[in-house]
C-alpha cells in the first residue's frame, strides 16, 4: 500500500518482483552447502566424524520422507483451488472447525511459511476459530511432518501428530464458543457464503473442461514441480539446520545432562517450553531437535511440547496475528492452548514411564 499523497510504481514494482533471486540467496543452496559441509568435515577432520556419521543416519532414515512430503504438497498446492479452502473456512458450524485442521494438515507448509496463507484465508473471509485452527494444524500436523517424524519415530510420531490435530480442533470448538460471546476480534473482511454453491459441481465442470493433451499433462507436470520448489524453499534450510544441530547437540553434550534438565519430570517439561519459545525455527527443522530430545530423555512428553511450544508461543506468529487480526486473539491462543500443551505433555511422560 503506498502512501497518501505518493504515486505507485507498479513497473518498478513488477521488475522487482520478476526479477530471480540471485543463487546463492537461496535457501537449498544454503541447505545443501550445510549437509555437505557437515559431511565433509567429518572427511578431513577425525573429531567432526561423529557428527557426520549421525547426520548421515538422518539423511538415511528421514530422507525419503521429506522428499514425499514435498511432492504432496506440490500436488496439493497445484490441483487444490483456493475458492475451496475460502468456502470450505467461512462457515461458523462445527465441521468448519474438522474441515480446518483438515486443510492444515494438508497445507504441509512450516511455522513460518503457512503465516502468508493463513493471513490470506483471514483476508478472504475464514472465520477466526477456523483461522486459528489451519494455523494450529498446519506448521504441527502437517502431511510432510508427520511423514518426517513417522520415519523417525515410527509410531509415536503418529501420536504427536494426532494428538496436535486434536488440540487444534479443540481450539477451534472454544474460539467458536468464545466467539458467539463476542470475546474474539471481528473479521472485517467475512464474506457470505453463496448457499447454492455446489463442490461436487464445480469438481464435474472442472473435469469437464479438462484437456488431456501433451501440454495440459507438462502445465501440471511443470505446476506441481513450481509448488514442490516453493516448499523447498520454504523449508530446507531449516530441515538441513535441524538435522546439523541435532547430529551436533547429541555428541556434545553428555547424555546426563538432558535427563538431569529435560527429563521427563515437570520441571523438565517447563524447561523445554521456555526452549521451544526461544527458538525461531521452522517445525520441519525442529522435528529432528524433538526426536533428539526424546532419543536422549525418553520423554516424549517433552518433545511433544517442544514441537507444540514452538508455534504456540513463537514470537513471529503471535506478533503477525497481533498486526492482522487482534490482540484479544493472541490473548486466547495463549490461554487456551498452553494449559492443554502441557497437560498432554504431562500425561506422555506419565505413560512413557
Amino acid at each position: 500500500m503506498t502512501e497518501p499523497g505518493r504515486p505507485e510504481a507498479p513497473c518498478c514494482d513488477a521488475r522487482q518482483a520478476a526479477r530471480p533471486r540471485p543463487w546463492w540467496r537461496r535457501r537449498t543452496v544454503w541447505a545443501a552447502a550445510i549437509v555437505g559441509g557437515t559431511l565433509g568435515a567429518g572427511r578431513v577432520w577425525p573429531s567432526a566424524q561423529p557428527v557426520a556419521d549421525a547426520l548421515w543416519h538422518y539423511l538415511a532414515q528421514a530422507g525419503w520422507a521429506l522428499a514425499l512430503g514435498l511432492l504432496l504438497g506440490g500436488l496439493i498446492d497445484h490441483f487444490i483451488p483456493k475458492e475451496y479452502i475460502m468456502v470450505w473456512l467461512a462457515g461458523h458450524r462445527r465441521r468448519t472447525i474438522i474441515t480446518a485442521a483438515g486443510l492444515g494438515f494438508l497445507a504441509s507448509s512450516c511455522s513460518h511459511g503457512c503465516l502468508a496463507l493463513t493471513i490470506e484465508l483471514f483476508h478472504k473471509g475464514a472465520s477466526i476459530p477456523s483461522v486459528i485452527t489451519f494455523l494450529l494444524a498446519s506448521p504441527w500436523a502437517s502431511l510432510s511432518l508427520t511423514l518426517l517424524l513417522v520415519s523417525l519415530l515410527h509410531g509415536r510420531g503418529f501420536a504427536i501428530v494426532g494428538l496436535a490435530l486434536v488440540i487444534a480442533v479443540i481450539t477451534g470448538f472454544i474460539f467458536q464458543w468464545l466467539d458467539r460471546r463476542g470475546w474474539l476480534d471481528r473479521n472485517p473482511h467475512a464474506v457470505t457464503v453463496a448457499k447454492d454453491f455446489s463442490l461436487w459441481e464445480d469438481l464435474g465442470r472442472r473435469w469437464r473442461q479438462r484437456q488431456w493433451t501433451w501440454r495440459a499433462l507438462a502445465g501440471d507436470a511443470r505446476g506441481v514441480l513450481a509448488g514442490a520448489i516453493r516448499l523447498a524453499d520454504m523449508v530446507l534450510l531449516w530441515v538441513a539446520l535441524g538435522f546439523a544441530l541435532s547430529a551436533l547437540l547429541g555428541h556434545v553434550i553428555p547424555s546426563g545432562w538432558w535427563s538431569r534438565w529435560l527429563g521427563p519430570t515437570p520441571l523438565g517439561l517447563l524447561a523445554t517450553m521456555g526452549i521451544a519459545t526461544a527458538m525461531e525455527v521452522c517445525s520441519e527443522g525442529t522435528a529432528p531437535l524433538a526426536v533428539e530430545l526424546y532419543r536422549q530423555t525418553g520423554a516424549l512428553g517433552n518433545a511433544f511440547a517442544f514441537l507444540m511450544g514452538g508455534v504456540v508461543t513463537d514470537f513471529t506468529e503471535l506478533s503477525m496475528v497481533w498486526a492482522t487480526i487482534g490482540r484479544r486473539t493472541v490473548f486466547w491462543m495463549l490461554v487456551v492452548t498452553l494449559p492443554q500443551v502441557l497437560l498432554v505433555g504431562y500425561v506422555l511422560n506419565g505413560m512413557g514411564r
